[in-house]
């Protein structure tokens, strides 16, 4: 992780900073969360506070951090606190504390710590962890590989700010979210044209893997309207309660049921995104003539969904990127919420727009033509296994799959998005 160098007009302040840090005065408030159809409180989302001074305001405290420098240690301290203040409050199972983590730190900061956070937590507290869809674009590979290293430690994932970027619609079925969080903007805001494609997008998810949809920004019976409207089954606002530091032991408790949505993966070992299809798929045999008519077919569709639509695609070799494929997924990189491709010598941004990821050697990938498009509303795959022929190259043959199976054409991209990098530092 490149260091920051505090700037002298900022150095007193990062040492003051530093103090609170190291005499762990962070301290957590906690807001609670409620089930709309029975009122009683499921959760608490724990809230950072600095002590009384400069760093007292939420919006000081992470200011201050950012300019210098120390915002992955303040990230964690308010981890630490927050964990820490639940047990002190009995909050404990079956209630649930939501905790966050700032984008720019999970764009940033080594992954390994938050996984040991996650070792290292108390026992007894049920945590949803917060993401954003930024951290995703940012570092695919590690954020995917983190979140599943902390759900197998019994953790939840939300995911947070759903409506502030289309993005999020776009990395939702690749976050696998156990509960999705619509922006305060939703609930206080007058309906507008994004509107109706963020609940589409939003409740067929919730349908289909048994997510909960949360409502921020509630303060008002108004927008408690307005949040059931949405489809939300979770509220937090103060119309049920300001963060605080002592939660109201008085108040009605009931049980959040997470689906564990990213966990019923099959046992079965995926090494590819051709290893993805499930065993006894029929499969083809075609030229590249016809893979090539399929690919494009694909591309247009995906052009045609736009920010809410993840691409990805393999070339296995860098030559196989001509000009008018480059210009192609340029069109995509401008239009679509993630784009990314993958082969032998390919750069970091091979077009722009476009994450790219050189495979090595051993790549089982390296053997496939892949094209994978999912959006809230379209999953579809290209699965394609080189057979190896020597003839022209209009001619080469391989045997194929098309897929709309949403958790297979996912588990493909999963695949595919977890083997790109992070974002290199300018």
């Amino acid at each position: 992780m490149a260091q920051l160098v505090v700037e002298p007009s900022h150095a007193g302040e990062a040492e003051a900073l530093r103090a609170v840090l190291d005499g762990a005065r962070v301290r957590s408030v906690f807001q609670p969360i409620v089930a709309l159809e029975s009122g009683l409180v499921v959760g608490h989302e724990a809230l950072a506070r600095g002590p009384e001074g400069p760093f007292a305001r939420p919006d000081e405290l992470f200011g201050a951090a950012r300019r210098t420098g120390q915002l992955a240690a303040l990230d964690e301290a308010c981890r630490r606190s927050a964990l820490r203040s639940a047990v002190a409050l009995g909050l404990t199972a079956p209630t649930t504390v939501f905790v966050n983590v700032e984008p720019e730190v999970l764009a940033d900061a080594p992954l390994e710590e938050l996984v040991a956070e996650a070792e290292r937590a108390p026992g007894g507290v049920r945590v949803v962890l917060e993401v954003t869809e930024r951290s995703l674009a940012a570092r695919p590979a590690e954020l995917l590989a983190a979140l599943r290293r902390v759900r197998g430690l019994g953790w939840g994932v939300a995911l947070d700010d759903v409506g502030v970027e289309a993005t999020s619609l776009a990395f939702m079925a690749l976050l696998r979210p156990d509960v999705v969080k619509l922006d305060l903007s939703l609930v206080q805001n007058p309906p507008h044209g994004g509107t109706a494609e963020i609940m589409h997008a939003v409740n067929a998810y919730a349908e289909r893997y048994g997510a909960s949809v949360l409502a921020e920004g509630i303060e008002t019976e108004e927008h408690l309207m307005t949040a059931r409207a949405l489809g939300a089954t979770l509220g937090q606002g103060w119309f049920f309660g300001r963060p605080t530091d002592e939660p109201d032991h008085g108040a009605s408790t009931g049980v959040l049921e997470l689906t564990r949505t990213g966990r019923d993966r099959p046992e079965r070992s995926v090494r590819s995104p051709f290893d993805a299809l499930p065993e006894g798929t029929t499969l083809r045999r075609a030229t590249k003539g016809l893979l090539l008519e399929l690919t494009y077919h694909l591309e247009r569709e995906a052009l045609r969904l736009g920010e809410t639509c993840v691409v990805a695609s393999t070339f296995q070799e860098a030559r196989h990127l001509t000009p008018g494929t480059v210009r192609r997924y340029a069109d995509l990189g401008r239009s679509a919420g993630f784009v990314c491709a993958l082969g032998r010598d390919l750069p970091d941004e091979p077009a722009p727009g476009v994450r790219g990821a050189s495979l090595s050697d051993d790549d089982p990938v390296l053997d496939e033509w892949d094209v994978v498009v999912i959006s809230p509303h379209f999953a579809t795959a290209l699965l394609a296994r080189d057979l190896g022929d020597d003839g022209p190259e209009m001619e080469r043959t391989f045997e194929y799959a098309l897929t709309y199976h949403r958790d297979t054409v996912v588990r493909a991209g999963e695949e595919l998005v977890s083997r790109v990098a992070a974002v290199r530092p300018a």
